[in-house]
């Protein structure tokens, strides 16, 4: 393995850290859209030949294994999994004191193979050594597990222990992109790193120096979604008092912000979607927040049935997803044929896991997304008897999946509430929830389904990638205006916007939503083919051919690593 490092090591790399990072169905080491993304980061880095390195943690016990009760309720099970099987070990450990303990800590190297000729190295963090103490063990284990020191114990061992790691196996780094504020505290290892030295302004070390190093992206545009830790915590878990002044004046004075660090310590910043950026800004005034729209890994989310006709079609697609602005030109019977290709997996899909018959004439109408009280996963519901009328004049159907975080109350009872709302609607719409939602279950829906429904409540969207999933498929969205969505609309040609009239609340939407599918959605898949097919391929010429991760890391590679 020595020697499998040593291919990586001999030119300088931006070192990618992520909590959590999306490489394989079976790895589960993410959680949803935050892993996702960072996982079609690294693909179109190992696609485009660009030399990075990402650092994880192991999560030997992934984030959770979701299965409904009969009445709908969310029951979750640890989904573990052997590093052994899938990575190699790397030699090297490297250790950090959490709570005056000295933890170890140890690599397993992935190798993330690009659909082209790259590769990029992954290292999986990880505590469960035999130096280390039962509990220390089990540090890396559970993704978004455990209390609040257990959570901060897990972004030291990727913020600190990530840098330290890099440094013992012998990685030259150029760059530090942080995906969210959980590895913020890498910043202090690089200011350890840079030597203590009085600036002038009373600071103990170079900031511009470590600033010059690192970038951040911010996700969460929610105050709430970001990782806060009180002071005595972390005097406990970190124990250096003069480490502990520092996080105070960059972290926040009362409490730890972590997005509040990585913001102080980054000389590029961005949000994930031009409107992100907006609030992001006004949330942190004073910091300068770039927008980089987010994208997803082309070859990763076209089913087999469009990349075959990409392929035949519009060769280099893949490298060049630009080229997809020529779609266009495919004939419409083409377009439909795999289309109809790909509504049949999920069809198929849909009757061995719950047994729901489905129609292959009737519109599809997809909502895959985490199960929290923003993303309003039950607006589509929200007036079964508005809904019954409009099924009876315009038959439909529903596929709907989503994880809710095990501590997120809301989010759970929302999928049991949609049990109920889906049996109530049993006799007129088939509706099917698929449980366990993964990469690969993800694959076939955001390809089969006819509509993708996206229904957040403003501006808490800060991107979203399911719809831009879709429009590789040909498949348009029908969205509330935020995130990705308001650069993405173009109504009528790449799908429809809902946009309630006489307010913002749950019940507007609603009506929006129901008369955007009575008036123009439903009339248009039934009664102008031709018509629908052009606005499948405006989902792909004009949405796909943009929100791509290799237009992402491309920006990312001249604004930010290069700049």
């Amino acid at each position: 393995m020595a020697d499998s490092i040593k291919t990586y090591t001999a030119e300088s790399r931006v070192a990618y850290f992520s909590m959590e990072i999306a490489l394989h169905s079976d790895v589960p080491t993410y959680a949803g859209g935050l892993g996702v993304l960072a996982g079609d980061t690294m693909r179109s880095a190992a696609d485009l030949e660009i030399p990075m390195v990402a650092v994880t943690l192991v999560s030997r016990a992934g984030y959770f294994k979701q299965t409904l009760t009969a009445d709908g309720h969310q029951a979750e099970q640890p989904e573990h999994w052997a590093p052994e099987k899938q990575c190699a070990p790397v030699d090297a450990k490297v250790a950090l004191l959490l709570e005056g303990r000295r933890v170890w800590i140890q690599a397993w190297l992935y190798e993330l193979r690009g659909h082209l000729n790259g590769v990029i190295p992954v290292l999986l963090l990880d505590s469960d050594v035999a130096e280390n103490a039962p509990q220390d063990r089990e540090l890396t284990h559970h993704l978004y597990g455990g209390d609040d020191a257990y959570r901060l114990k897990q972004e030291a061992v990727l913020g600190i222990a990530g840098v330290r790691m890099l440094y013992a196996l012998g990685f030259k780094i150029r760059q530090y992109h942080l995906n969210e504020g959980h590895a913020a505290l890498l910043a202090l290892e690089l200011a350890r790193l840079a030597g203590r030295a009085d600036d002038g302004d009373g600071l103990a070390f170079d900031l511009a120096q470590v600033r010059a190093q690192c970038n951040f992206t911010t996700h969460t545009p929610v105050e709430a979604g970001h990782d806060q830790f009180s002071y005595d915590l972390v005097a406990r878990v970190l124990g250096d008092g003069s480490t502990l002044e520092e996080l105070k004046r960059f972290g926040g004075s009362e409490r730890l912000n972590m997005t509040r660090l990585a913001l102080n310590f980054s000389h590029y910043i961005n949000g994930v979607a031009k409107k992100h950026a907006e609030v992001s800004r006004a949330m942190f005034p004073g910091y300068r927040v770039h927008a980089i729209t987010n994208g997803v890994h082309p070859y990763t989310w076209t089913a087999k049935s469009f990349a075959h006709l990409y392929n035949a079609h519009l060769p280099g697609w893949c490298h060049e997803p630009e080229l997809l602005v020529r779609a266009d030109q495919i004939a419409d019977e083409l377009i439909w044929s795999a289309h109809v290709e790909s509504k049949r997996a999920l069809i198929e899909l849909v009757r061995q896991r719950t047994g729901t018959a489905m129609d292959q004439e009737r519109p599809i109408i997809g909502f895959a997304r985490r199960m929290t009280a923003y993303k309003r996963p039950d607006l589509l519901f929200a007036d079964l008897s508005a809904l019954r009328a409009l099924a009876e004049r315009l038959p439909l159907q529903i596929v709907l999946a989503g994880k809710a975080h095990p501590k997120d109350h809301d989010g759970k009872e929302l999928i049991a509430r949609l049990h109920t709302r889906s049996a109530e609607l049993a006799d007129r719409i088939p509706v099917a929830f698929l449980e366990g939602y993964d990469l690969s279950l993800a694959q076939v829906v955001v390809a089969g389904v006819d509509v993708w429904l996206n229904t957040p409540r403003p501006p808490l969207e800060a991107s979203g990638t399911s719809g831009m999933k879709a429009s590789f498929n040909g498949v348009p969205s029908l969205s509330v205006l935020d995130g990705w969505w308001l650069e993405g609309c173009v109504p009528g040609v790449t799908g429809w916007a809902i946009e309630p009239k006489d307010g913002e609340s749950d019940a507007h939407a609603a009506a929006a939503l129901y008369e955007r599918l009575r008036d123009e959605v439903l009339p248009l898949y039934y009664g102008d083919r031709r018509g629908w097919i052009a606005v499948m391929k405006g989902a792909i010429t004009k949405n796909a051919s943009r929100f791509n991760s290799h237009r992402m890391l491309r920006r990312y590679v001249s604004d930010a690593y290069f700049n």
